[in-house]
């Protein structure tokens, strides 16, 4: 069967192309399930929880009994106490006759549980289980949040708890070994029945130790995916620039890795010449891939938009940090910065909050922009003179700060200094957006995006532009900011680079002109 890159369901190594990650799996065995710990593993959604699961179990059958459960179609389950008992047993039984427990073991699991007090009795008939089974017993429940906000899957984590303690008491025997695995941490229960009101953290689940195993790739992680892939393909691809590539546009999100991937290899078949294999496989296509994905929606970006949607306070925070270039210090406790997380919208780098990835990044610019293009006059002008921008297949950026300077001179002649300062990069996002859709990507440097300065690199079919956006702060700090530009031009070996500033001096001179430093040339626009 010819391997395929997979972003539903479970991996599965004999069918797809996959990171190796069975020293996490490992990890996972040594230091939470072999002593016996109760953990959550909370992860974003399609963050390969499902895959590790399934990984786990193939790596825990041989000296343990695997009990792998999903909540995902278990709706009816939590409508009482009797019928999640009942389905329970159910699922456990089906698990125990795939890994060829005794028949009489499970008929005794099998037996009915008590009508008046369903909980209890399933309480029973776990010590049961575990009693009779010569290995340990581990349970696993998958998409443990789908009912995470119902009063019975609490009296259930209940009786696990309550359990779990009396074995350690050495007055019960229970479950070795319980992982839940979704998307909210059970200690945040009350944040997906209530997303806009006050948290309240009364979950039985206080038994669980933190679940610390990092699950994203590194680039040395897609490139041994990569490797594999070359060996059935060889397509001639430089798999360390691809995968690093890969690393810096997802930061390791492993929905997004392999999303790009599978969009790189659609158009390649058995009978794909060799040149097709090798232009599959550039940087340019690479680019390609990013938009092509940013353009089509997913699940992944259904869920993001519905997500900033219930939780207006990190919408509003993650806008302040895009285009005012606001900075919050990190701080776990903060209930906006641990949602974020939780969802993997946001990360820790550097003592900062930010975004926690690129594509991420690009996804959010894009859909606040185009929430407000209607607001702002100056995107009817982009839109109908944006053919004068590209000459030759080549972005014309010179021209376009010019057009900005004058388009934005005449719009936004009388807003405040203050507008400006927050909305003047935002504003010309909006003038490039419909200038470049459709050939080309941009995303903004994160290490510069401050209140003062904002470094944008544009990608327009496949060459790159550095242009530096900042509000005039006085010579010098110009001078600064020509000397830092200058550096990311060197970045990304450039002899051209581009200044916009915004300037409230009233003795400004609008417009634009050449600086020619060296053998280098630094375009720079004042409004």
């Amino acid at each position: 069967m010819q391997k395929t890159f997979n972003v539903t369901g479970v991996c599965v190594p004999e069918r797809n192309y996959m990171v190796d990650v069975s020293d996490r799996v490992e990890r996972i065995v040594e230091d939470y399930v072999s002593p016996g710990k109760y953990f959550t593993m909370n992860r974003a959604r399609q963050y390969g929880k499902t895959t590790m699961l399934y990984l786990l179990e193939e790596r825990l059958k041989e000296s343990f009994i695997v009990l792998r459960l999903s909540f995902e179609a278990a709706d009816e389950y939590f409508v009482s106490p009797a019928l999640l008992a009942e389905g329970l047993t159910m699922d456990i039984a089906d698990c125990l006759r795939r890994q060829s427990i005794e028949e009489r073991i499970i008929r005794a699991w099998e037996e009915p549980v008590s009508e008046r007090f369903p909980m209890r009795s399933l309480g029973v008939k776990i010590t049961n289980l575990c009693k009779a089974c010569k290995k340990k017993v581990v349970l696993m429940i998958d998409e443990v949040d789908r009912s995470s906000d119902n009063q019975i899957f609490l009296s259930f984590l209940g009786l696990l708890r309550a359990k779990y303690l009396d074995q350690a008491s050495g007055w019960d025997t229970t479950f070795w070994s319980v992982i839940l695995a979704g998307v909210y941490d059970i200690k945040n229960l009350k944040q997906k029945m209530h997303p806009n009101v006050e948290s309240k953290y009364n979950s039985p689940w206080n038994i669980a130790v933190d679940f610390t195993v990092d699950m994203s790739f590194s680039a040395s992680d897609i490139a041994s995916m990569l490797v594999q892939y070359e060996k059935d393909w060889e397509t001639g691809m430089d798999t360390e620039k691809i995968s690093q590539l890969l690393y810096d546009y997802t930061s390791g999100y492993p929905f997004l890795v392999s999303r790009l991937c599978q969009i790189m290899t659609a158009s390649l078949s058995e009978n794909s010449s060799k040149e097709e294999r090798e232009a599959a496989w550039s940087a340019g296509a690479f680019q390609d891939a990013v938009r092509e994905m940013l353009k089509k929606p997913n699940t992944l970006f259904d869920d993001m938009i519905k997500k900033l949607a219930d939780f207006p306070k990190l919408r509003e925070m993650i806008y302040s940090i895009l285009f005012q270039g606001k900075r919050y210090s990190y701080e776990a406790d903060n209930e906006r910065i641990r949602i974020g997380e939780m969802f993997g919208f946001l990360k820790e780098k550097d003592g900062a909050v930010v975004v926690a990835n690129r594509i991420f990044e690009m996804k959010l610019y894009n859909l606040f922009l185009s929430e407000e293009e209607t607001e702002e006059k100056i995107i009817s002008v982009a839109d109908t003179e944006k053919n004068q921008f590209v000459l030759g297949g080549h972005l014309q950026m010179e021209l376009i700060l010019k057009k900005f300077c004058e388009y934005f001179e005449e719009i936004y002649a009388d807003a405040d200094e203050r507008f400006i300062e927050d909305n003047g990069r935002r504003i010309f996002l909006i003038f490039l957006k419909p200038i470049i859709n459709g050939s080309g990507n941009y995303y903004i440097e994160s290490r510069t995006r401050s209140r003062k300065r904002t470094d944008v690199i544009i990608d327009y079919k496949g060459i790159q532009e550095v242009l530096e956006m900042k509000i005039w702060h006085g010579e010098e700090y110009n001078k600064r900011g020509e000397k830092q530009l200058l550096e990311y031009m060197d970045a990304y070996h450039l002899q051209k680079g581009y200044l916009l500033s915004f300037n409230f001096n009233k003795k400004k001179q609008v417009g634009v002109k050449q600086v020619i430093l060296g053998d280098r040339v630094l375009v720079e626009a004042v409004v």
